[in-house]
């Protein structure tokens, strides 16, 4: 948590997405030759792949009497994105989880209650003029020989466990606040300030008044909850489309427990997320809403460390279905699964993917649950467990006519449930399969859905990254 990640100084000096300064639109001699930027290939994103653009057609493309399933495919095409190569483990979330720890502390310790070190928050320039207030992340804290305010702060973030004796992280505290443009609503001609540019046809009346719009808010009330509530009112400006979201980022490790029932999963529930051994395990417990949590601060991490070029990087986030599809089935139709052929299993008898082989012999493959990242050969992309280990989150709503909505170019379909909408309004569209599914759940042609909110042992993720430019990626075997 305390050293510099190496890639994120190389990034620094290698991706600049400006345009150039120093190209006048006055040039050229009287032809227009056009003005072109300064722009360096964009690095490989750390522990990423990137995938070419490409097309194929999504879902099932022979019917399967045996599960009811009829084929269905429909064309699309995605723009070239980066993947992680690997699910994201426990490792990578307890860094983002630990962040939100000492952001916390960073607070306390400028809090005239614990002493007020305003050198932990910056609220003025070099030349004392106030400024937009932001942690001072270059302030380390104390963590050995503190003072007594500065004890203080550092222990509110922890809680005494009376049956282990110990101090522990409270998680209750771990609380992450963010917010997010929503670009495609204030693109659309619906919602456009100015009237009379809301219609292509102007010899159509239009109405002065303001269209109506909905934006997500939260806040932390005196108790310590979040409350988070969605907002409909008249469009007053563009920081209406601004949402703002807070999210307790710590998973829940009693999802062992309570995702199976009669079963002594104990163990799991205390060490998996906690214990070194685990830490290259791909993170279990997190939410769909979790998940974009992490995606926005590792956006937000890698560009602080760029300075003002990270303004220009494409930020992480969920996968499109499309594009989780995409690169699970290297771009084959033909394919049901990331490798070729109908069946987990190889000639020589090894195993594709951490599932279940069998009635209640979950060990056949080698493992009892998830397995360390990367243990199983990768596709034809280099992308690992895209099929088992765990399920994973997409950023795409689930419902039944999802078809029939989505365009064939980058298709998504995404739906913003407010807090008062029918839970079915809360489904997300989860991929993959997991270490508990048999060989059919596995399936890269396959969709599956849970609740935006539940937290299960079996639900991971991965972030991806719009690529920048026109660099190719892997090619295809």
């Amino acid at each position: 948590m305390k050293k510099v990640v190496l890639y994120i100084a190389v990034s620094l000096m290698a991706t600049s997405c400006a345009f150039s300064t120093k190209t006048s639109a006055g040039e050229g001699g009287g032809e227009v030759t056009g003005v072109r930027g300064t722009a360096l290939g964009e690095p490989t994103p750390y522990g990423m792949v990137l995938v070419d653009r490409g097309s194929m057609k999504m879902g099932p493309n022979e019917d399967d009497s045996t599960w009811n399933i009829k084929a269905n495919p429909n064309g699309m095409s995605v723009e070239s994105f980066w993947m992680d190569e690997t699910e994201i483990t426990n490792a990578k979330y307890k860094q983002f989880v630990l962040w939100v720890r000492d952001s916390i502390i960073r607070e306390r310790l400028a809090d005239p209650a614990y002493g007020g070190d305003e050198e932990f928050k910056i609220e003025e320039d070099k030349e004392g003029n106030p400024i937009t207030p932001h942690l001072n992340w270059k302030k380390p804290i104390p963590w050995r020989n503190p003072s007594e305010d500065e004890q203080r702060a550092i222990a509110s973030v922890y809680r005494y466990n009376p049956i282990s004796g110990v101090w522990e992280l409270d998680p209750t505290q771990m609380n992450y606040r963010y917010e997010i443009y929503n670009l495609t609503d204030a693109a659309k001609r619906k919602n456009r300030l100015d009237p009379a540019t809301r219609v292509y046809n102007t010899d159509v009346p239009v109405s002065n008044e303001m269209p109506m719009i909905s934006k997500d808010t939260a806040y932390i009330n005196d108790n310590g909850d979040i409350v988070r509530e969605t907002v409909t009112r008249r469009l007053t400006g563009n920081y209406d489309f601004l949402n703002t979201y807070i999210v307790n980022v710590y998973p829940d490790t009693t999802a062992w427990i309570n995702d199976f029932d009669n079963a002594y999963n104990e163990p799991y529930t205390r060490m998996y997320f906690s214990h070194p051994g685990y830490a290259d395990y791909p993170v279990v417990g997190v939410s769909w809403e979790q998940a974009n949590a992490f995606a926005n601060w590792r956006t937000d991490y890698l560009r602080r460390s760029i300075g003002k070029q990270g303004a220009y990087i494409e930020p992480y986030r969920l996968p499109t279905e499309a594009e989780w599809e995409f690169a699970a089935r290297v771009g084959k139709e033909a394919n049901k699964y990331p490798w070729e052929g109908d069946f987990p299993i190889s000639d020589s008898g090894c195993f594709y993917a951490n599932l279940k082989p069998g009635d209640g012999n979950y060990i056949k493959d080698g493992n009892l649950i998830t397995s360390k990242v990367g243990t199983y050969d990768p596709n034809d992309f280099g992308l690992y467990d895209m099929a088992g280990n765990v399920s994973e989150w997409t950023s795409t709503a689930y419902t039944e006519s999802i078809d029939r909505l989505t365009n064939d170019i980058n298709p998504e379909y995404r739906y913003n449930a407010a807090k008062e909408d029918p839970y079915k309004a809360k489904r997300k569209i989860v991929r993959g399969g997991s270490w508990k599914d048999i060989a059919h759940n596995v399936r890269a042609d396959l969709r599956m859905w849970e609740y935006q909110n539940e937290q299960r042992s079996y639900i991971g993720f991965r972030c991806v990254r719009t690529q920048v430019g026109f660099a190719k990626g892997r090619k295809k075997k």
